[in-house]
Order: C-alpha cells, then structure tokens, then sequence
C-alpha cells in the first residue's frame, strides 16, 4: 500500500472513531501514522515522556526554537525539558494548528445542542477537553497536566490584528502525517472537533492510526539538519538514552 512508511515493519493498525479519544505509549523508534480517511479530521494531541510525565510537549518551545506558527513535515514536537519527543517524517496535508487549543463542554452545546449518555448512549456529542481529560486519567494525570495541544490535519491562519481563522477543505480524503518518536513516549489523543470549526452540524470525523518499526534519527535526517535549535534538542534527547 503506497501510503505506509517505507518497507518497514508494521506493529500495529487501529481505527480511531469520531469523535473518540486513544491513549497508548509509543517507543523510541516508532512511527505512528494518522490518516484522514474522509476529509476534514481534526486529531488533538499531547504528548508526555513517558518515563517521567512532568516532561511534557511544550508548544512555545517548539514554535520558538523553529521560527513558525504550524506544524508540517520536516518539524519537531519539542519537550519542556529542550529534547525532542517526535518528528514529522512525512506529511500530505501540509498544516497542523498550534494554537487554538480543543473544544469544552459549553462549546458543543452552544454550537450543537446538548445530549445525554442516557438517552444516546456512545452517540451522545463528546468534547475534546473531556476526552483529553478521561484518557489522561487512566495515567494518574488530571486537569493541570492539560497543556496547549496540536491539532492535527486543522488548518488556521492569523489576521494582521490577532484574529484567527479556520480554513475549512485543509485535509483532504487520504492525507497522512508520520509521527516519528524520538521518546518513549504516552500519546493521547481526541477526534473531536476543532473548537474553531465553523461547520453547523456536529460531524467529527475518524483516523486511522498505523504504527511501524523505523528506527530512531539517522545522522542524516531533515528534521536534525532543519536548524540548529533541532540539532541541539537531537542530542539532548540522545544523550538520556545514551548507555
């Protein structure tokens, strides 16, 4: 299938369905790719070391250290610790927001209506704060461990005066993005949808994730080489793991 990673081997495949929420710890090594199987995902992400969760991705650092607003292939997700949790190896869609956080309970009702678990069992309207949130649990982390996220295959400029605007159309049926770690790393994500999108009805969309056996950073690698920031936060992250 021309979409997968290389000829490397597959771990493991999963459909993550609308408007649902995953968590799981990826390996040093591991290539995670998310397919945006219908057009018009939105995946919230957050990302911990897991072998010590008070280290976290950390949005300023990785937006500062390489000069942008977005995410695409060619960047890393930077830890608050200056070390890189994973790097973006592929990428068909292009832009990934940083900056506008997920959805909250009061945001779905306004925008959608309210539901109830009792009256519609798992079809009720999710939000990403929650979903975040119920993932994060099962971890022993809890609301202080929310930090700003990215949103991947979500698409949002910045006006001249501050304002933002959500671009519909900006993930197409079939678009991916490789995530590939640099740390063993909890992963949690929510298919809710973007708190900025501007479609009426309540409509998440799936992914489909795809984890691969690729092996960490060679010493040739776009993201190392894309600017010395990267470069330092390569070593950084190589040194913990240097025996």
């Amino acid at each position: 299938m021309s979409s997968r990673p290389g000829q490397h081997a597959n771990l493991w495949e999963e459909d993550l369905h609308s408007g649902s929420h995953w968590s799981g710890v990826i390996r040093r090594g591991t290539t995670l790719r998310m397919t945006d199987v219908d057009g018009g995902a939105n995946v919230g992400a957050l990302f911990y070391n897991h072998e010590d969760r008070l280290e976290r991705y950390n949005m300023a650092d990785t937006l500062k250290a390489q000069h942008t607003a977005y995410l695409t292939k060619g960047f890393v997700c930077y830890s608050d610790m200056g070390r890189v949790l994973c790097s973006i190896t592929e990428d068909t869609c292009g832009w990934h927001d940083t900056v506008c956080g997920v959805s909250n309970g009061a945001l779905v009702a306004d925008k959608y209506g309210t539901t109830r678990f009792e009256e519609h069992r798992n079809g009720y309207y999710k939000n990403g704060y929650d979903s975040l949130l119920n993932e994060l649990g099962k971890y022993g982390l809890g609301k202080r461990d929310i930090v700003p996220n990215v949103n991947f295959f979500s698409k949002v400029t910045v006006g001249h005066e501050g304002q933002l605007y959500f671009r519909p159309g900006g993930s197409k049926p079939g678009n991916y993005v490789d995530l590939r770690f640099e740390m063993h790393t909890l992963v949690v994500l929510s298919t809710c949808q973007h708190p900025l999108d501007p479609e009426a009805a309540y409509h998440p969309r799936y992914v489909r994730l795809l984890a691969t056996a690729t092996g960490p950073a060679p010493a040739k690698d776009a993201c190392r080489e894309r600017c010395p920031e990267n470069e330092r936060g390569f070593r950084n992250t190589e040194m913990l793991y240097a025996s």
